[in-house]
């Protein structure tokens, strides 16, 4: 059975990272934008990254542009960004895409592992859905991820444990990967 200490990504100047390495941590893998609505989540995300590291968490950020063009910067521009505003401090990587011929496989195989479920109720979440449905028509059957700030929960052997819309309370988020850990 396959798991993420299966794949190989890349940094932000392009080599080559196994996330074998990360085997025995838990893991928090975002697609991420700078020029988001939930941009914000930054600042939860690096506040969980900062009390719960040693513990055994890290949280993996991979830049995405396919949601409205919200990430248009290189690695550099967009990871400068995330340090200067938000002091982020957890690994970044280099900018992919997540739908699509060229998704990256990934990110095909978290969603595959954890499936969109929906927004959730209420205005905003119906609202979301609608630009999200707008957006992702040009992806089809390979539209794996439905907007910026997707989170996937990662247990230690590498198995994924939860999937959490941008919608979702970072609260929520915390608490699942304290219990995780």
């Amino acid at each position: 059975m396959a798991t993420v200490y299966d794949f190989t990504v890349k940094d932000m100047k392009g080599n080559d990272v196994s996330l074998s390495e990360y085997k025995g941590k838990v893991l928090l893998i975002v697609n991420t934008a700078t020029g988001c609505g939930f941009t914000p989540h930054y600042d939860p995300l690096e506040a969980m990254y900062k009390d719960l590291k040693d513990k055994g968490l890290e949280i993996l950020d991979f830049p995405c542009n396919q949601f409205a063009n919200q990430a248009p910067g290189n690695e550099e521009e967009i990871h400068n960004f995330c340090t200067m505003k938000f002091g982020t401090e957890f690994p970044q990587f280099a900018k992919i895409d997540v739908n699509g011929e060229n998704a990256d496989p990934l990110f095909a195989f978290l969603a595959t592992e954890k499936p969109f479920t929906g927004f959730g109720k209420g205005l905003k979440n119906a609202a979301l859905k609608k630009f999200s449905d707008m957006n992702n028509k040009a992806f089809g059957d390979k539209a794996y991820i439905k907007w910026n700030f997707t989170k996937f929960l990662v247990d230690r052997e590498g198995n994924v444990i939860a999937r959490f819309e941008p919608t979702e309370e970072m609260d929520k988020v915390r608490k699942e990967v304290e219990a995780s850990l």
